[in-house]
């Protein structure tokens, strides 16, 4: 009888946390959207801040979080899922693997205003790339790599050896397995491991406010995108930091609007690729 009763007061505490949780997330987006949804309007979103002109926008801001998202991705992905491949399939368990891993561990927890101030001086300094787009997105590709090689390690150790063994049997190559079994096996792990990479991307200020600058002027033609790489470049949540820096609270809770529907975005499609994959792997 009084093990019944502590099972239940246990779960009451759990369904009483995750309501709390819940709850919690729920108050925070809706204070965010109605605060910020007055001032999101078409010109607020497709146009960029003018004092001559006396508008605010953002679309320069979102621009610019995109680049560097897409970018980063660009870099770190094959880099990190490379890596993770090697430390799993191929480096065993030795002295030195369990070095890396406690390494990649570490950088994982390294503050990002750490990082920040590394790319300021080592990719904006001494490779002379100043304030830019690139200089940004090197930085923060060194700040998700521990992330997506870590959830990808994960996601290759909980494929079953039977899939190895099965294939190693069938005379099967390591790295066709590797291509062909594993990795499509593992691929709504690594998916999970992506989307929480893009979320501290667009999340991440403190890095980018040291290497990409506060630039957020909107390029008008495909050339001048091109070059952008190459010039400051000034997200959403930098643009957050300034308007809240100016006292604008409008214009930053607008902002954080725009950010969590952008987030919810890369959700929904990380969901999707990965029930997609999944559904695939399984027919």
């Amino acid at each position: 009888m009084a093990g019944k009763l502590k099972d239940s007061f246990v779960l009451i505490l759990i369904c009483l946390s995750a309501f709390l949780s819940v709850v919690l997330l729920a108050g925070i987006i809706i204070y965010v959207f109605v605060k910020g949804l007055s001032v999101i309007r078409w010109s607020f979103l497709a146009t960029a801040s003018s004092a001559a002109k006396g508008n605010v926008g953002i679309a320069g801001n979102i621009v610019n979080t995109l680049y560097v998202a897409v970018l980063t991705l660009v870099m770190a992905v094959p880099v990190g899922i490379g890596a993770a491949v090697w430390l799993n399939e191929y480096a065993g368990r030795s002295r030195w693997v369990r070095l890396i891993e406690f390494a990649t561990e570490t950088l994982a927890g390294i503050p990002s205003i750490v990082f920040g101030l590394f790319g300021m001086v080592f990719f904006g300094t001494t490779l002379r790339l100043g304030f830019s787009v690139l200089t940004g997105s090197l930085t923060l590709t060194l700040m998700i790599l521990p992330l997506i090689t870590r959830n990808t390690q994960e996601a290759l150790r909980a494929v079953p050896d039977s899939y190895r063994e099965a294939a190693a049997g069938m005379g099967a190559a390591r790295w066709y397995m590797i291509r062909t079994i594993l990795i499509p096996a593992a691929m709504p792990g690594i998916v999970t491991g992506v989307l929480l990479a893009v979320g501290r991307i667009v999340g991440e200020s403190a890095a980018l406010l040291l290497t990409a600058g506060s630039g957020y002027f909107l390029p008008e033609s495909g050339q001048e995108l091109l070059y952008k790489i190459m010039q400051p470049g000034g997200t959403l949540t930098i643009q957050l930091y300034l308007s809240m820096a100016k006292a604008q609270y409008d214009v930053a809770f607008g902002i954080a609007a725009v950010l969590l529907c952008i987030i919810f975005f890369f959700n929904l499609l990380a969901k999707l690729l990965a029930r997609k994959w999944d559904l695939s792997w399984k027919q």
